[in-house]
C-alpha cells in the first residue's frame, strides 16, 4: 500500500499514537473531565480509536462508527478542538516519523474542523469561513 510505504504507518504505530495521546488527554485539565464523564471502558474506547485511526490513516475500513453523532452533544467549543489538536500534534511528532506525523496531523485537522462545524450546525449556528465555535458562556455580552 502506497501510504504505508510513504509514511511507515502500521498497526503498532497507531496503537502507540492512540495510547500515548489518550494518556495525555485524560491528564489534561480542559479535556480530561469531558472524556472521564463519558467513557467508562477505556480499553474498549482505545480499541475503537485504533480502528478509527487505521481507517482514517490507512483507509483500512476497520472503523464502522459514526463519529459526528458521538460528538454532537458534547459541551465543547473552539478551545477544546484547539487543545485536542495541540495534544494530538505533539503526540504524533513524539511517537511517529515526520512523514507519518504529517499524515496523521493533516487528517486530525480535517476531523477537528468537520466536528466543530457539525456541532455548530447542530446548535443552530452556521460558521462563516474563519469563524470559530464559542460556547455561550464564552461569548462576549452584547451591549
Amino acid at each position: 500500500m502506497e501510504i504505508v510505504e510513504r509514511t511507515g504507518i502500521d498497526d503498532p504505530m497507531i496503537q502507540l499514537l492512540v495510547s500515548t495521546f489518550y494518556h495525555k488527554v485524560r491528564a489534561d485539565q480542559l479535556l480530561g473531565p469531558i472524556f472521564e464523564e463519558r467513557i467508562s471502558d477505556w480499553g474498549y474506547h482505545l480499541e475503537r480509536m485504533c480502528a478509527f485511526w487505521s481507517s482514517v490513516a490507512l483507509m483500512s475500513g476497520r472503523y464502522q462508527g459514526r463519529p459526528m453523532e458521538k460528538h454532537l452533544a458534547l459541551p465543547v467549543d473552539a478551545r477544546h478542538f484547539d487543545r485536542w489538536l495541540e495534544l494530538f500534534e505533539e503526540t504524533a511528532q513524539q511517537v511517529c516519523a515526520p512523514s507519518a506525523a504529517a499524515h496523521f496531523v493533516e487528517r486530525a485537522r480535517n476531523i477537528a474542523e468537520s466536528l466543530e462545524l457539525g456541532i455548530a450546525a447542530q446548535s443552530g449556528r452556521r460558521l462563516m469561513k474563519g469563524e470559530r465555535l464559542t460556547a455561550p458562556s464564552c461569548e462576549s455580552p452584547v451591549d
